[in-house]
């Protein structure tokens, strides 16, 4: 899979290029030349797209956009996925998660959005949730979904 890194934010609190890669690349289920945007802004840009987009107001941790390939047109693209720096940061610091662990789990949702999985009824959550905690178990991250006792 092609990962195409873009920063659009001036954050001090970034994962490296090659995190988001490995943390993308763990959700599998994508041909080698397939292309995923993710795209890392601040604020002001995640609430404008989810306005426009979910027509909710403020920012979000993260959207994803699938692609639809028109008709006889040869790419493989799978789509992109826009994560707010400071909404990661912020729910990390208030879920007492570390904040690697909780920008991992995010580009994961994103990707399992992208590969078409949901979360509007409970069965659909439930199957999503059971994806991302598995796949985040085979990078060393505990279960994003469990109450955390104590914060840091």
């Amino acid at each position: 899979m092609h990962v195409v890194i873009q920063i659009a934010c001036d954050h001090p609190h970034l994962p490296k290029p090659e995190q988001l890669t490995t943390w993308a690349e763990a959700c599998g289920n994508v041909a080698p030349d397939t292309e995923v945007v993710l795209r890392i802004v601040d604020a002001s840009e995640s609430a404008e797209l989810n306005q426009t987009w979910r027509h909710k107001d403020g920012p979000t941790n993260v959207l994803s956009f699938p692609f639809t390939v028109p008709a006889g047109v040869p790419v493989n693209i799978l789509g992109d996925i826009v994560l707010c720096a400071e909404r990661v940061e912020q729910e990390a610091r208030d879920q007492g998660k570390s904040l690697e662990a909780h920008w991992a789990h995010l580009v994961i949702h994103g990707m399992l959005h992208l590969q078409g999985y949901d979360h509007m009824d409970e069965a659909e959550a439930l199957a999503m949730e059971q994806r991302e905690i598995a796949i985040l178990d085979t990078l060393g991250f505990s279960n994003p979904y469990e109450e955390v006792l104590h914060h840091a």
